[in-house]
């Protein structure tokens, strides 16, 4: 029996607080992948993992976390012999889940767009993305989200949780987000989860546009198990299913090697 009731002839800007059992509530785990201050990392990309029952999907990686006695932390850079298996459990209980969504914000640091937007402030661009990306998550028009994100030490002028909260709720011109809390990614299975996604995705992109050489192992191996689950050959043109949505900053296409053929020039 569903708690959540869909009445259509309830508008959503007419909902009180009694209205509580029209109003459907979405926990949502924010991780990036990316160093903004390090011209050696091309790309930047921000994922939100969307689900109204966490704890299902909690559960299940504390379980396996105490059946292998593994109580490390995940982290896509640090995949290694001891941690891929779990890594894999994790994304393939993600994809056994129900009601859950995964959207990725991918973009080029050196991308026309990105100085065009952020004018080369790497702070204003992860929360400015943040809050774009947020407005993509907001499906339902009565959903209300609740944001837990991955904890980022950032200058004294940049008021993240606060910003973020009002600029969705200001654009969408209604309460979409509840709050914003930021955690210790340590602390939390869902943003490790979150960051393993991601920064396959990412792994994907710097492998297609020759920006490392793709040589670890265990990297590729998560990105191959990935790609499978979803039925895709990569990511450099985005991926949209009915559980993920993944996109890419166009402007990263140009980092593609040119291939020529007898008839000249391609891309």
């Amino acid at each position: 029996m569903s708690f959540f009731k869909f009445n259509k002839d309830v508008k959503t800007e007419d909902l009180r607080l009694s209205d509580y059992d029209q109003i459907w509530t979405k926990f949502c785990f924010l991780d990036e992948t990316g160093n903004l201050n390090n011209p050696t990392d091309p790309f930047f990309t921000v994922g939100i993992l969307k689900l109204s029952q966490p704890y299902y999907l909690l559960n299940k990686l504390q379980y396996e976390r105490n059946k292998k006695n593994f109580y490390d932390e995940l982290k896509f850079n640090k995949l290694s012999k001891r941690n891929i298996d779990f890594a894999k459990f994790s994304v393939g209980a993600l994809f056994d889940a129900r009601s859950t969504y995964l959207y990725s914000y991918s973009i080029d640091k050196d991308g026309d767009y990105f100085k065009r937007e952020f004018s080369g402030d790497p702070w204003q661009a992860y929360q400015k993305i943040t809050i774009r990306l947020l407005k993509d998550v907001v499906l339902a028009p009565k959903e209300i989200l609740i944001l837990l994100a991955d904890h980022v030490t950032v200058p004294k002028n940049i008021r993240f949780e606060v910003n973020v909260k009002k600029e969705v709720n200001m654009s969408l011109k209604r309460l979409a987000l509840a709050g914003v809390c930021r955690l210790d990614s340590r602390s939390n299975d869902l943003l490790q989860l979150v960051d393993l996604i991601i920064g396959a995705i990412s792994y994907d992109l710097k492998l297609t546009t020759k920006a490392i050489k793709g040589n670890d192992k265990n990297k590729l191996d998560l990105l191959k198990y990935l790609k499978q689950n979803l039925g895709t050959s990569g990511f450099m043109n985005g991926f949209r299913n009915r559980n993920f949505n993944v996109f890419v900053d166009k402007d990263m296409k140009l980092r593609l090697p040119i291939e020529t053929n007898e008839k000249g020039p391609s891309s």
